[in-house]
């Protein structure tokens, strides 16, 4: 059997485009000579859906358009494995199921429903569907395969120390007398997440002496991205096929000679973790209904490498650029701002903030009487590019794209209905540290296309600064960003003590106390955030739920 792999770019709850797509794929999958093509798990209703599951129209209306799918397939002469939201059985606490269907010859020949339903992180699948009590092997054209939905595979007994769930599906299957492992995955992307499905899924192979299928969602569905990736694996754990990355593929694999398309590009580390953030981004902004995006351009770094990545992910004709130079703005800013406008090719315009700055001191002087001056007068700057940025976002009908970094977010060193303000916060989950080494890999891009590198040089040599006050510098309020980063890194992604970071990273136990008492003082700052993007392993957002109003202390 030669079966097709279709890692495709779905929007949740576009069951018309969806199911339109899934046929494309399928006719070319036809077209190429294979029997059999399997789709990523929730591929009719795309991945999370979220509490749509909890509406008995999108229920109602999934199942049709799946009949829908088999109806319109009936002529073509392949197989195909389609993830979408089932019904429940009748009385079931629960009305929905992650499923997958098998469609042939123009109707549902099969269906399989998950087992293990993860709960952790930035899942919630047991809140939503009902698990599955009993898996069957599936037979198509003549071969005995073990359908696996995503979690279900990820429980080999022999891969992991600690495992989740007592039932081990995929063994279940096998021990039923399957030939072929075929897993549909919406497994969002972080940085190391390839590398660690390719082990998961190599030793399934070895262990049970099977070809392994896995079969990958890609794009952006809000604050997830999903890389694609997909690839088959050999009996003996060798990659017979793969896809690439951040992009929609279709590949095959013939199980009879073991080979198929190799179309990887095996991105790794930060050229990864850029791309990610592109493809995120772009698919943001087009499933959001938007056009054209807006980034305040400071002359810093932070803005200088969202706007490079939102050049990638929407074209530069829909980047508009916006220079805000306040009291203590240096000409250096404004200087490098207009630099990267001119070399990414988008549109700059400048609106001075001055003016509303003094009138707003002007207008407050009477009730400012008797305080010093403080970090309030700064952020009434933050605050009036905010809005500087939110007009034009009505009168343009464009998306505000924040500029804030993941290590500034952390300690609070932004500013509520400043900064803050925006759509997407697309590079939230960045340390400040690699938001230098992303910036480089922006400007590497260029240079390969034998292009200027977009960002200048000024703009990576010169001390940070959010330039509120006469010669601020981000030092005034915090360490050095190496030393911030690592004290960030073990206590936010690796949930280590304050000792802990302490001995591991030799930093004075002092100062580390003091960078978590930040973290934890500034998460009603962060819940209040726009979505950000997340590539790391625990970002802020969707899958780290504290409690805003706690009286915990490290």
């Amino acid at each position: 059997m030669r079966i097709a792999l279709a890692q495709i770019d779905n929007t949740v709850g576009d069951l018309a485009a969806n199911a339109a797509k899934i046929l494309e794929y399928a006719r070319r999958a036809e077209q190429a000579g294979a029997q059999l093509i399997a789709f990523p798990e929730l591929a009719l209703t795309g991945y999370p859906p979220r509490d749509l599951v909890e509406k008995e129209s999108f229920l109602n209306r999934t199942e049709e358009t799946l009949q829908g799918i088999a109806r319109d397939s009936a002529n073509l002469d392949i197989a195909m494995i389609v993830g979408y939201v089932g019904q429940s059985p009748e009385n079931s606490a629960i009305r929905a199921q992650n499923a997958a269907a098998v469609i042939e010859g123009g109707r549902v020949v099969f269906r399989q429903c998950k087992m293990l339903l993860p709960n952790y992180d930035v899942f919630d699948e047991a809140r939503y569907f009902q698990p599955a009590a009993s898996q069957d092997i599936c037979t198509i054209r003549g071969t005995r395969i073990a359908l696996a939905i995503c979690e279900d595979a990820w429980n080999d007994k022999q891969f992991w120390e600690r495992r989740r769930y007592s039932r081990d599906p995929v063994e279940e299957l096998v021990q039923k007398g399957a030939q072929v492992i075929v897993s549909i995955n919406a497994s969002p992307w972080n940085i190391g997440k390839r590398k660690l499905r390719e082990d998961i899924f190599r030793a399934i192979a070895l262990r049970f002496k099977l070809p392994v299928l896995y079969v990958h969602m890609v794009g952006g569905n809000d604050q997830l991205v999903f890389d694609g990736s997909s690839f088959a694996m050999t009996a003996m754990g060798r990659v017979g096929a793969e896809a690439k990355s951040f992009e929609e593929d279709l590949i095959l694999f013939d199980m009879q000679t073991e080979s198929g398309d190799h179309h990887a590009n095996h991105l790794m580390g930060d050229e990864a973790a850029f791309e990610a953030l592109a493809l995120g981004t772009g698919d943001y902004i087009r499933k959001c209904g938007f056009r054209s995006v807006l980034v305040g351009l400071s002359g810093g770094i932070d803005s200088a490498l969202v706007a490079a990545i939102a050049v990638e992910a929407v074209g530069k004709e829909n980047v508009i650029g916006i220079g805000m130079p306040g009291p203590y703005s240096s000409e250096h800013s404004l200087a490098d701002a207009r630099t990267l406008a001119e070399n990414l090719g988008v549109r700059f315009e400048v609106a001075p903030i001055k003016l509303g700055y003094e009138a707003m001191i002007e207008t407050l002087e009477p009730l400012f009487q008797g305080y010093n001056a403080d970090t309030t007068e700064e952020n009434l700057q933050s605050r009036l590019r905010g809005m500087v940025l939110m007009a034009l976002s009505n009168k343009y009908g464009s998306l505000v794209l924040t500029t804030g970094n993941k290590s500034e977010i952390a300690v609070g060193y932004c500013t509520l209905y400043g900064d803050m303000c925006g759509g997407l916060a697309v590079i939230s989950d960045v340390p400040k540290t690699m938001v230098y080494r992303l910036a480089r890999v922006a400007n590497c891009r260029y240079e390969r296309r034998k292009l200027p590198a977009p960002i200048p040089e000024n703009t990576f040599r010169k001390p940070p600064s959010a330039e509120l006050r006469p010669d601020q510098r981000d030092t005034d309020s915090l360490p050095e960003y190496e030393v911030l980063d690592a004290i960030l890194a073990g206590y936010i992604e690796s949930y280590e003590s304050v000792p802990e970071i302490a001995a591991k990273t030799n930093i004075p136990e002092e100062l580390v106390r003091d960078i978590v008492r930040k973290v934890d003082r500034n998460e009603y700052k962060r819940q209040q955030a726009a979505p950000g993007l997340r590539i790391t392993a625990k970002a802020f957002g969707v899958g780290r739920r504290f409690p805003i109003a706690h009286r915990f202390t490290e």
